[in-house]
């Protein structure tokens, strides 16, 4: 478990501390449903997928961050209402400094580095997390970093290979950070301020396959 430095109450919890012989309370309150997120992202974000359109596994990053223990989970803190989408919104806000702390852009652990950040207790009320992650984009986009959003509705979000998959099907509501990496531009380029994000951090560095979209962008003079 790790303990942000200026707030006890906030903290991340270690793949290891699932079968600790003393778990942190957060494993006790919430440890079946920790334990599906690590068994989803072994069996599916690990894993290439029949559906989706490449090869490959469907997070080329998730296998990485396990190995190296950088995946770290969470769950709002004892207390703290998550009835709304601006409740769920405030509840992962606090992580979004603490990542970059715990994972700055040039150490070599960056892009293996992941919080996510559970809400077990929703039950039907998914917009909560599409809403948050909505509402979250633009300020978490502005700093290099995505912010994702998983649950069993799925998303009505299409994979970028294939329209037909909606790939952020999870088993437990959640939201999820990581660094922005190159080969996000296409979840980016519809928006102005998303792409000025993308180009201010990679400019020439657009990875071949996908240049074809800037170049058509230019040639329409997009913004």
């Amino acid at each position: 478990m790790i303990t942000h430095p200026g707030d006890p109450s906030l903290r991340l919890i270690e793949v290891a501390d699932l079968d600790a012989p003393s778990p942190p309370p957060e494993v006790l309150a919430h440890g079946d449903a920790m334990r599906a997120v690590v068994d989803w992202a072994g069996t599916y974000l690990c894993r290439p997928h029949p559906e989706l359109g490449r090869n490959g596994p469907v997070c080329p990053y998730a296998q990485g961050s396990l190995s190296r223990n950088r995946f770290y989970l969470a769950v709002p803190r004892a207390g703290e209402a998550v009835e709304t989408v601006e409740d769920v919104a405030a509840a992962m806000e606090p992580y979004r400094a603490w990542f970059t702390a715990l994972a700055p852009l040039d150490g070599p652990e960056a892009v293996f580095t992941a919080i996510l950040l559970l809400l077990p207790g929703l039950g039907d009320r998914l917009a909560l997390i599409d809403g948050a992650q909505n509402a979250l984009k633009d300020a978490f986009v502005e700093e290099g970093l995505m912010i994702g959003e998983f649950h069993d509705g799925p998303p009505d979000k299409p994979g970028l290979w294939n329209p037909l998959l909606r790939p952020l099907a999870g088993p437990v509501p959640l939201l999820a950070i990581r660094h922005m990496v190159a080969t996000d531009l296409p979840f980016l380029w519809g928006d102005p301020a998303h792409r000025r994000a993308y180009l201010t951090r990679f400019g020439g560095r657009v990875p071949a396959h996908l240049r074809e979209i800037v170049m058509e962008a230019v040639m329409e003079g997009v913004e």
